[in-house]
């Protein structure tokens, strides 16, 4: 018996991570305090996460 193949997760649409304003990006998703502007948190029920260094940010709500 062989193994199950792999699934890769989707792949993040990159489309909504960002806004066009006018001739210019605008980033719609939270970046990284501590990564910085080039890496952008998950967005959880309760919580953001980045996936990098696993800084989390919870809600208030």
């Amino acid at each position: 018996m062989g193994k199950k193949p792999h699934k890769n997760p989707p792949a993040v649409k990159i489309h909504k991570l960002y806004a066009v304003k006018g001739e210019s990006f605008e980033r719609t998703a939270k970046t990284c305090p501590k990564c910085g502007a080039g890496t952008f948190m998950a967005k959880h029920k309760d919580r953001y996460t980045c996936g990098k260094c696993k800084y989390t940010e919870f809600s208030k709500n």
